[in-house]
């Protein structure tokens, strides 16, 4: 079981760089005080974002807001190969695994980040070459380091986080779950974490609802129309609190840099939404009855 408490909402840094919104010390100073102020204290990244620029970005931020480490929890990861200028010797995007490469991101994170400990240190994605026993050396070096409380696994499948966990324990691991992508719902990977005790995150918990155009995302919003006036909260919160309701306990992580909308975001938490609602959007996004 984790040591670490999550909020109930996480918010994702992904975009808050060079990737997208290219935020400067000061807004991400600011972004990181807002999500403080609403009870969003977990902050989810990687060693990739903005190739690789993003850690080192907040880092700056988060020193200069002067908050207290206690009032917050860092996630990131390790693991993709990009080819980047900070990275000239990739030569084609890959994997690594090895003892010595998750020692040293992990330390190159602590850096950047400006912490003496990661909560929450997961493997971004699986590789075929990964070898478990490596992998659990690294792991249990680190925490007996105290350079991280927890460890977990992103997009892994319940085989691959199998492999992981008869060598060494995994807490949490962070999939695609949402409205529109529920296959860990149905795949058996949400049953195996709930048998395990593995905590879920959800990468893009919104889905492609406000993104794409097609037959299942008209149904959704036709129907979101209908319950933002039930509920009286944005559809966003409504797709949140989708998800929530979930006995697996995922926790979404929300890449908002909107501050109405972060205002908004933990009030998915606090709504307890009807059971025919819930099975009402997912029938929408199945385009059928459920079986």
């Amino acid at each position: 079981m984790s040591k670490t408490t999550l909020s109930p909402i996480i918010s994702g840094t992904m975009n808050w760089g060079v990737w997208d919104k290219n935020l400067t010390t000061k807004e991400m100073e600011n972004m990181i005080q807002i999500c403080i102020e609403n009870k969003i204290t977990t902050f989810d990244h990687a060693d990739i974002y903005g190739s690789y620029t993003t850690e080192a970005d907040f880092g700056k931020a988060f020193q200069a807001s002067k908050i207290s480490r206690e009032k917050l929890q860092l996630i990131t990861k390790c693991g993709i190969q990009m080819i980047a200028e900070k990275r000239p010797e990739n030569k084609i995007k890959h994997y690594e695994y090895s003892k010595e490469y998750i020692i040293w991101s992990v330390e190159e994170s602590l850096k950047k980040l400006k912490t003496d400990f990661i909560d929450v240190f997961l493997l971004h994605r699986p590789s075929p070459l990964m070898q478990a026993d490596e992998i659990a050396e690294a792991v249990e070096k680190l925490k007996s380091e105290g350079k991280i409380i927890d460890f977990g696994l992103s997009n892994f499948t319940s085989s691959q986080t199998e492999l992981i966990r008869s060598k060494t324990e995994v807490s949490f691991n962070q999939v695609q779950f949402s409205a529109t992508h529920y296959e860990a719902m149905v795949d058996g990977s949400l049953d195996y974490m709930q048998t395990h005790g593995i905590r879920p995150l959800s990468w893009n918990p919104l889905g492609t609802v406000f993104r794409e155009d097609t037959k299942k995302t008209r149904r959704l919003k036709k129907l979101l129309s209908e319950l933002v006036q039930k509920y009286s909260f944005g559809s966003d919160t409504l797709l949140l609190a989708w998800i929530l309701k979930h006995p697996a306990g995922v926790i979404p992580i929300a890449g908002t840099v909107n501050i109405a909308r972060i205002q908004s975001l933990m009030k998915a938490a606090e709504l307890e939404m009807d059971k025919e609602d819930w099975f009402a959007i997912w029938t929408e996004s199945m385009g059928d009855d459920v079986p």
